[in-house]
């Protein structure tokens, strides 16, 4: 088995569901007893949101290549950002270590395009949503048409993930924005969603889209246990 090293914190409330998926996928493989090798590295998000809002996308890459040295040190053999969002530098990051990077795109990318789907609605911050680093890697590398919420939308999807989620608020007044938001995406042509941060499975899932749901965090933790499995 694997060492598998987690840059988590980004925030907590999905690095729990990280750490509990890929232990689940290990004992369903193994059997009860066993567990997963891993290392975490938990940031304060107070510290990297700020970074993140002034774009000063170096200075969080800095600190994220440091934790990642620190899990290489620390024995890891591969290692996630369990983060949609912070994938903007993982390229960076990936430079400065040696070991694998299990990227969330790729994984989720291989889910959809195992389930014969060409297009996607995406939902995630709005980073995630606007800038090309991710909606180019599913566009470019995996054939996907990526079909993203208008402006407004854009923004109540960012503000329900920080201003909620990540403070482990569940509100069904904003899984009833979210549902709406799926729907017309669905109504623009997307035959699968992808929930393109980690937070959002806590509120939105299966059963709340008329097409198939893939839930980044879910997925990249389910792909992390198998690798070191």
């Amino acid at each position: 088995m694997k060492t598998i090293g987690l840059i988590g914190g980004m925030s907590w409330e999905s690095s729990l569901a990280y750490y509990r998926i890929i232990n689940e996928t290990t004992r369903d493989r193994l059997g009860a007893l066993h567990s997963a090798q891993v290392l975490l590295y938990s940031f304060d998000f107070a510290e990297i949101e700020p970074l993140q809002a002034a774009g000063r996308w170096d200075e969080a890459a800095e600190r994220l290549i440091s934790a990642a040295q620190a899990l290489e040190r620390g024995g890891a053999d591969l290692f996630l950002l369990c983060t949609n969002t912070m994938h903007r530098v993982a390229d960076e990051i990936q430079r400065r270590v040696e070991i694998p990077l299990l990227h969330i795109v790729d994984s989720t990318a291989d889910q959809v395009v195992k389930a014969e789907i060409a297009s996607v609605g995406l939902l995630g911050t709005r980073y995630t949503m606007e800038e090309g680093f991710y909606r180019d890697r599913l566009s470019q590398g995996h054939g996907l048409e990526v079909l993203v919420p208008g402006p407004e939308d854009r923004r109540l999807v960012h503000e329900v993930i920080y201003q909620e989620l990540c403070l482990g608020k569940v509100l069904e007044t904003s899984r009833d924005h979210y549902r709406r938001i799926l729907r017309e995406l669905v109504g623009s042509g997307a035959q699968g969603i992808i929930l393109g941060c980690t937070e959002i499975g806590l509120l939105v899932g299966e059963d709340d889209a008329s097409v198939p749901v893939f839930d980044t965090a879910r997925i990249h933790a389910q792909a992390a246990a198998e690798a070191a499995l």
